[in-house]
């Protein structure tokens, strides 16, 4: 999935087509909010992003997106207008991994998708965790319950890929707290027993797997 974010509808419209042509899944966005919104609920595997916005540019979403834990690895393709240099040297140097210049072509920007994700998601990192029926795909980001793919929110995808990575590994709330939504939160632990209630819900019968440990807090074991 490759999220682009671009207020131009026509510059939208050609770049989700041509991603699509070439065979990618894509979701456009005109702004911030509702790029934010989206990624509250999927996790793309690249984002293009242009720095010129009407509600927040492009340099802030950098920012905000390096700075969370859940999203600081997504890799970002810039677009910026022609001769802006300044744009380009602070995008690059708070994380983005390539810009394209605009006017750009369909072309060149597909090459740049792709030389960005060869970059970033070597076929010899694909792994997969598996518990039962329950799969955990790290480089797709995706989640399927008996084959089925479940939509998870970053946070309860990050408490899950904690869980099926330490398999009958006890966590307090404030280590979850501090491991998924990390020191600089100050949440209270219901936060935590929240979101393990939605998570257990999405995941049907191996919900059941995450088990309340009385006085301690959660921790994943497979069925019996």
């Amino acid at each position: 999935m490759i999220f682009c974010v671009e207020d131009d509808e026509g510059i939208r419209n050609m770049v989700m087509y041509t991603l699509e042509a070439s065979g990618f899944e894509v979701q456009g966005f005109e702004n911030g909010k509702t790029f934010f919104s989206a990624l509250l609920m999927n996790r793309p595997d690249l984002i293009l992003l242009d720095i010129m916005l009407p509600d927040m540019d492009g340099i802030s979403i950098l920012k905000r997106l390096k700075k969370d834990k859940a999203t600081k690895d997504i890799p970002v393709i810039m677009a910026t207008a022609k001769g802006t240099e300044y744009d380009k040297v602070i995008g690059l140097e708070l994380g983005a991994d390539d810009y394209l210049a605009k006017p750009f072509g369909m072309m060149e920007m597909v090459s740049r998708v792709k030389a960005v994700l060869r970059r970033t998601q070597p076929e010899s990192d694909q792994k997969v965790l598996e518990v039962g029926g329950l799969a955990l795909d790290l480089n797709g980001h995706i989640v399927k319950v008996d084959g089925q793919r479940v939509q998870l929110t970053l946070k309860e995808y990050e408490l899950l890929r904690l869980f099926m990575e330490n398999i009958g590994r006890a966590f307090t709330r404030e280590q979850l707290l501090l491991k998924i939504w990390e020191s600089d939160y100050f949440g209270e632990t219901r936060t935590v027993d929240v979101h393990i209630g939605t998570l257990r819900t999405k995941l049907g019968e191996y919900g059941k797997m995450i088990r309340t440990v009385r006085g301690v807090g959660y921790r994943m074991e497979p069925l019996s």
